[in-house]
């Protein structure tokens, strides 16, 4: 099952961000066939030549200490979530939320880092994994670099 979740999923996610990023440099563009290559803007972003980047990307699970009374969890949840917000604001991670059905998988996280290594000491700062409530399960991913600019436009349409 999972080896055909995680698949089917990073397809839904890669064409879901294409087509968002495709539809807004269409819009703004005076020539809607025509895509202009922003040389700056790749940079910033740390675009290869086909516009892709290294990340890490991170399935919480629950984890092993889970028996928490109900207003340490909840402080735990608070805690994990200034911790999201935190890491979105330096720039180390990309894209995070939890997931809508009873799958083992709690949460997403990508992370804006190029190594495992790096992203498992990322995820050591949260509070929620340091008291056991979550685990994370980590795996190197090549997606688009135009995923770095979610978080800006996250802050644009949210109220």
């Amino acid at each position: 099952m999972r080896k055909i979740f995680l698949p089917s999923f990073l397809f839904v996610i890669l064409f879901t961000i294409g087509a968002c990023f495709e539809e807004t440099q269409n819009n703004n563009s005076s020539d809607s066939a025509m895509i202009l290559y922003d040389s700056v803007l790749a940079e910033k972003l740390g675009a290869d030549d086909y516009g892709m980047k290294s990340y890490v990307i991170a399935f919480l699970k629950a984890g092993p200490n889970r028996d928490q009374d109900s207003s340490t969890a909840v402080e735990l949840q608070k805690a994990h979530r200034a911790n999201i917000g935190r890491l979105a604001d330096e720039g180390l991670l990309a894209l995070a939320g939890p997931f809508l059905d009873d799958s083992e998988f709690a949460r997403l996280f990508i992370f804006n880092v190029s190594t495992v290594e790096e992203a498992k000491a990322l995820t050591e700062s949260d509070p929620a994994i340091q008291a056991g409530r979550l685990v994370m399960e980590l795996h190197p991913w090549y997606g688009t670099a135009g995923l770095m600019q979610v978080n800006e436009i996250h802050k644009k349409i949210k109220k």
